[in-house]
């Protein structure tokens, strides 16, 4: 390949990279229509998306039931396999600690996600799950992609329930 199409490449990965966080994001709004905290996921494998979902623990009455793990759930199922290597999760807000051990357990690859989470992210902030030595697994970390919209749709929700 050539330095041209190498820099082609990487433009459409990058391109891609943007499309999925922005399904994500589409996710998470609809979790904040729902009443929900506005979390969106997506899991994609080899360009393809395996599963999309927002937060549905109002909905489902499940604690559990966080946007990462809806995806990785219905991902792990489209596949029939518990691994998901070759994966690749897309969340707009930092996975917490119960999220970031269900990465870790399916094994996946790569994890995109928008806004840090200082208070209950447990990937960079908190616990930092990933540099536990415990941790069986460590994806790669993209922090940062589609923040300030992931951002912006937590603080007017949350303002919208102070209001």
């Amino acid at each position: 390949m050539t330095s041209n199409d190498s820099d082609t490449a990487n433009a459409r990965s990058g391109g891609a990279r943007r499309d999925f966080m922005r399904l994500a994001l589409m996710e998470a709004a609809s979790a904040a229509a729902r009443g929900e905290v506005p979390v969106g996921a997506v899991l994609v494998k080899d360009g393809t998306v395996l599963a999309t979902d927002g937060n549905r623990t109002r909905e489902l009455s499940d604690p559990t039931a966080h946007a990462e793990m809806l995806v990785i759930r219905r991902a792990a199922v489209r596949l029939g396999n518990d691994r998901l290597t070759d994966c690749d999760l897309y969340v707009t807000l930092e996975p917490c600690t119960m999220c970031a051990a269900a990465i870790s357990f399916a094994r996946l690859r790569r994890v995109y996600y928008g806004a840090a989470d200082a208070k209950g992210g447990a990937v960079e902030s908190g616990v930092r799950f990933f540099a536990q030595p415990t941790c069986h697994h460590r994806p790669d970390l993209y922090g940062g992609l589609g923040e300030s919209e992931a951002a912006d749709l937590l603080r007017e929700f949350f303002a919208g329930r102070r209001g």
